[in-house]
């Protein structure tokens, strides 16, 4: 008997609970790993004869865009990302007949080799496009300049109005995956001590940030993002014994809080070779896996499906970016997508997203390929 259709909520929630749905929900954008760059995104909306409008940059280091109701309604989404705007924009073309609204407090300055570099002034802070590149690489700074309760605020009232305007899931992103930079990785290894007491103020740290959010925002949002790369494209960063010992402690102590003063999922973000991890976040209480990266070591789809697929959902892996989306044709895209749209979408627990964000040389052909396709297999059957 043909399942009644559902509300967007109603199916992202059904999908992650692994409960039946009419459909496998579908995302472009809700989380800065599940995006598409400015540059590709201006011309998937020329592809498809949309009107010309002033993309909007929500993530300047990633240069992703914030994606309109338009293609959002145009491909069936599901999801919408929780982003408030920049509260002080400008206009920037990098090249080409390219415009972007930024913040304008990245006014990125353009150097005598072609590139972009923008920073505060602080010593060691500045990105940097490269000439004809799709995003900026460095270390970056605060664009929104804005007290903590102001943005806190400011979000809380987008999530109000995407609650009441909108059917779409959304969540908050922000907090700690207790994972650092290379220096962080290194001492897990000869000062274990020193990752403890930064795993305790982060640890802290998010239990007051998410207690403000959930009085705040309560059910206004269906979940908050947690982050932070565990694996390379070849296995681990580090053995996972050490993450046992020094970090899946405070994730766990974590996520109990909020799972127990809330209702929030809560979304992992963890790139690259991750398969020896995924015990530690189903058992700390992490609810769902992306980018879900198919193209590493050991993250064979039909293995991860049937190892943990009925004990966490896989927000991701619908796609690979790193030689199909990217590289193939449309009709190799389509293949790839039905494929693994096959394996995930099998017994719920799967929200179709291509690995990653979706880079500024990829082709409008090949983006619309991968939704179309992912949108016809939606409905299985499984």
């Amino acid at each position: 008997m043909k399942m009644e259709t559902m509300r967007s909520r109603e199916r992202v929630l059904n999908a992650i609970e692994h409960k039946p749905v009419d459909r496998t929900p579908i995302d472009l954008g809700m989380h800065y790993s599940t995006g598409i760059s400015a540059f590709a995104y201006r011309n998937l909306r020329r592809h498809l004869h949309l009107p010309e409008r002033e993309i909007e940059v929500i993530d300047p280091s990633q240069f992703l865009a914030r994606v309109d109701e338009d293609v959002l309604q145009r491909f069936h989404c599901d999801c919408a990302l929780l982003h408030p705007g920049f509260s002080r924009t400008m206009t920037w073309n990098p090249r080409g007949d390219y415009h972007f609204r930024i913040p304008q407090a990245l006014n990125p300055v353009l150097r005598e080799d072609g590139s972009w570099f923008a920073t505060d002034g602080s010593p060691g802070v500045g990105i940097c496009m490269p000439k004809g590149g799709f995003f900026f690489d460095g270390t970056g700074y605060d664009l929104f300049a804005e007290d903590e309760e102001t943005l806190l605020e400011r979000y809380a009232r987008e999530a109000e109005r995407l609650y009441d305007e909108t059917d779409y899931f959304t969540i908050y992103i922000g907090f700690s995956g207790y994972h650092g930079d290379i220096d962080y990785l290194c001492d897990m290894v000869t000062d274990p001590d020193r990752v403890r007491e930064l795993n305790q103020k982060s640890f802290e740290w998010n239990i007051s940030q998410v207690s403000k959010l959930i009085r705040r925002m309560g059910k206004t949002i269906q979940g908050i993002a947690v982050g932070g790369d565990w694996g390379t494209q070849s296995g681990p960063f580090v053995r996972p014994s050490l993450y046992e010992e020094l970090c899946f402690p405070y994730l766990k102590k974590f996520c109990s809080f909020v799972h127990e003063n809330s209702d929030y999922k809560i979304f992992n973000h963890s790139c690259g070779a991750v398969r020896e991890f995924i015990p530690y976040f189903i058992e700390a209480g992490i609810d769902v896996l992306n980018p879900v990266q198919i193209s590493a070591a050991g993250m064979d789809p039909k293995a991860l499906k049937r190892d943990f697929g009925d004990r966490m959902s896989f927000w991701g892996g619908g796609c690979d970016t790193q030689s199909v989306l990217n590289l193939g044709t449309p009709e190799d895209v389509e293949r790839n997508v039905r494929y693994l749209m096959g394996i995930f979408g099998k017994d719920s627990g799967f929200i179709f997203n291509q690995v990653h964000n979706i880079m500024g040389d990829t082709r409008p052909e090949n983006i619309v390929a991968m939704l179309d396709a992912a949108y016809e297999s939606s409905f299985g059957p499984w």
